[in-house]
């Protein structure tokens, strides 16, 4: 059975940024994590949820 796996904010972070730059798919297969996890991730920061600090957004 898998076991669950706590990921830090700034993992979050740095996983999200380059999904944006290479695909979510693709980050998510380099980084060995699941592809749902990855999607949930980006789904939080497209809502706002989830800050990738300052210079992330657009003005």
């Amino acid at each position: 059975m898998a076991e669950n796996r706590q990921y830090d904010h700034e993992y979050k972070v740095q996983a999200v940024k380059l999904a944006k730059e290479i695909g979510q798919a693709k980050d998510a297969k380099e980084l060995g994590i699941p592809k749902n996890t990855m999607y949930g991730w980006v789904r939080l920061y497209r809502l706002g949820t989830l800050d990738l600090g300052a210079g992330s957004q657009t003005p």
